[in-house]
């Protein structure tokens, strides 16, 4: 993702929230596995048009930190937004390495031991379900994520570690049974 693909409001805008825009993916798929040789290929986004992209909502919090981040940095427009050592793309060992590092530093032993955010992926599930816990349209969820509605209902209709205290609230709120 490049500078320019990260759409932040001015600093002192009342509303905080950017937006992501994704035109391509670039996979990591190994070298043997490419016509030319790279790591990475590019691709279009699943299910679109060919020039086609997707907008992710961004929220206060992460624009905040993007915008240190980009002038911190001293970051461009076409720079890419998380460059590697020599401004390529930054490498999926370094992203792997950091994301095992932070899963060490934040999770309990028992979150460790379990498969919970195992895979950087993961946060895409995180993501997603979280969302959907929030009460965001699955419509809305699943064009942010480039899913049809019925491959986002199959795959993310679980809750998470956190939420069954706050739904059995919902329930219970909705009344008891009557006495009998």
């Amino acid at each position: 993702m490049y500078v320019m693909d990260a759409w932040l409001p001015p600093e002192g805008a009342s509303d905080q929230w950017g937006e992501l825009l994704i035109h391509t993916v670039q996979p990591e798929v190994g070298k043997h596995w490419t016509n030319d040789g790279a790591i990475h290929e590019e691709r279009g986004l699943k299910g679109r048009a060919k020039d086609d992209m997707r907008t992710l909502p961004c929220r206060p919090a992460l624009t905040k930190i993007l915008r240190e981040h980009i002038e911190r940095d001293e970051l461009k427009p076409g720079d890419l937004l998380f460059p590697g050592e020599k401004g390529e793309m930054l490498a999926g060992s370094v992203i792997r390495r950091a994301w095992r590092s932070a899963r060490q530093e934040t999770l309990t032993p028992e979150e460790l031991a379990s498969p919970l955010g195992k895979r950087v992926y993961d946060l895409r599930h995180t993501c997603l379900t979280n969302w959907r816990n929030d009460g965001v349209p699955p419509a809305q969820v699943a064009e942010w994520a480039s899913d049809s509605v019925p491959v986002l209902l199959a795959v993310y209709a679980r809750c998470i570690v956190g939420h069954l205290k706050d739904l059995k609230k919902r329930i219970e709120a909705g009344g008891d049974l009557p006495e009998v």
